[in-house]
């Protein structure tokens, strides 16, 4: 077996140059790899290289993959992705894998977009402060999954309704406002977290809908599964896709 072209035309522009020491000591495994990964799977629909590459960096968080989401960085800076995007994902992945998973993905960012010569701190996103934010957060809960989360952070038993208050104030009105990324974008990060950590089924077919609500439909998210499963694995991908399909079974209802 040989790498294809188009596996090879797809690295170099990755990471031009690069020479991987798997070359030496696993080089059967990398051909098969590399033409999986960098030939048959992004040659497989019409999915742009900016959102490509978006998916793969939120799903490599979702995985705990820093190794590779570290070398990940420049090869999405080569295909369009900004490093305020960048920065965005990793912020936004708090909410959903917990700091004590992010953090290292974090430095790694820094370390890593330092060393291309971007300088940190990048202009600020934030769009909200400590006054808007609870409101602004539970629009965004509206405009993302629909009317019926207006009165959300009220519902629910008495002694758990301050979680709901720091998901509308904290997750949406913190982080699903700032710039760099729209709503339609955010949702499909989150949906890669999910998908990507397993383990999250319920809350992978509610953003799966919301998904859908704000335009990325069954076809995208069987891309978005698709393009990423290199770097998580048939499993997730496997459940992701079922939660997909209940998704859009609830939406016909």
């Amino acid at each position: 077996m040989a790498v294809t072209e188009k596996a090879r035309a797809y690295h170099d522009k990755m990471a031009p140059g690069f020479v991987s020491d798997l070359e030496r000591t696993d080089p059967e495994f990398l051909e098969i790899y590399k033409n999986f990964a960098f030939d048959e799977v992004p040659n497989s629909d019409d999915l742009d290289d900016r959102t490509r590459f978006i998916a793969v960096l939120s799903s490599l968080i979702g995985c705990q993959a820093v190794d590779q989401f570290r070398a990940m960085i420049p090869a999405a800076m080569n295909f369009g992705v900004t490093p305020v995007e960048i920065k965005e994902i990793v912020y936004q992945a708090v909410d959903y894998c917990g700091m004590g998973r992010v953090f290292p993905f974090l430095r790694a960012t820094n370390e890593a977009l330092e060393k291309l010569g971007v300088e940190l701190p990048l202009p600020g996103q934030s769009a909200t402060d400590r006054d808007t934010r609870l409101e602004a957060g539970i629009q965004a809960q509206v405009d993302i999954f629909g009317e019926g989360m207006r009165n959300f952070t009220k519902s629910g038993p008495e002694e758990t309704r301050h979680i709901n208050v720091w998901l509308a104030g904290n997750c949406f009105g913190d982080y699903y406002t700032r710039g760099g990324l729209d709503f339609r974008t955010r949702e499909m990060l989150t949906f890669c977290f999910l998908a990507a950590q397993g383990g999250c089924e319920a809350q992978l077919t509610a953003h799966a809908g919301a998904n859908m609500r704000l335009g990325n439909g069954r076809n995208f998210l069987i891309k978005i599964v698709s393009q990423c499963l290199p770097y998580v694995g048939y499993p997730r991908s496997l459940n992701a896709l079922r939660c997909v399909d209940e998704a859009a079974e609830k939406q016909k209802g």
